[in-house]
């Protein structure tokens, strides 16, 4: 699905389930601009790198900003996830002139599977997955190291409070009474 991958189908059909939203946003639209029909479905499913919280502070900012005198003529803040995905593609391409215009009719993007489009066969892009792209230790692999060596530290602990049980032997019995 690269820009000169030699696909010249009708219509590709992408599924975007765990896709990086950029990611896929610019490959898709090199693909719209070389005159590729696009149909995104599962936009529900994408992903969007970096925490939570972060994620959140940007579009709370984002739908912050609106026109002072006329909210209504400001900028508009999509909801739905194939909106925004629509709109992160019309930010790559030039969509006032008529080449990017058109490249952006070319595109159809929903959430879920719809009924034209369940039948076909859905493509996925490696250069946009999550799990080829995203570098290894983020929060969930840098918590599994923390938990194993937890894991380890734990065993080394009883390990060695059972050696040093072994060794005082008959002192343990004096020390019992003076607990602290």
């Amino acid at each position: 699905m690269v820009s000169g991958s030699g696909i010249s189908a009708k219509e590709v059909v992408v599924d975007a389930r765990h896709h990086m939203l950029g990611r896929l946003s610019s490959i898709l639209a090199k693909e719209l601009l070389n005159g590729q029909r696009v149909t995104v479905v599962r936009c529900e499913e994408i992903c969007l790198s970096g925490g939570l919280v972060c994620q959140k502070m940007k579009y709370l900012r984002f739908l912050r900003k609106r026109m002072n005198t006329k909210p209504s003529n400001g900028p508009i803040h999509f909801r739905a996830p194939s909106k925004i995905l629509w709109r992160t593609i019309r930010g790559m391409i030039p969509h006032k002139t008529k080449r990017g215009a058109a490249a952006l009719a070319r595109l159809k993007v929903f959430e879920g599977v719809p009924a034209p489009c369940n039948r076909k066969k859905r493509m996925v892009i490696p250069d946009a997955l999550k799990l080829l792209r995203l570098t290894a230790g983020h929060k969930k692999e840098k918590a599994a190291v923390v938990y194993e060596r937890k894991k380890q530290l734990n065993k080394l602990q009883a390990k060695a409070e059972k050696a040093a049980e072994e060794k005082l032997g008959s002192q343990l019995e004096i020390l019992a009474p003076v607990t602290y």
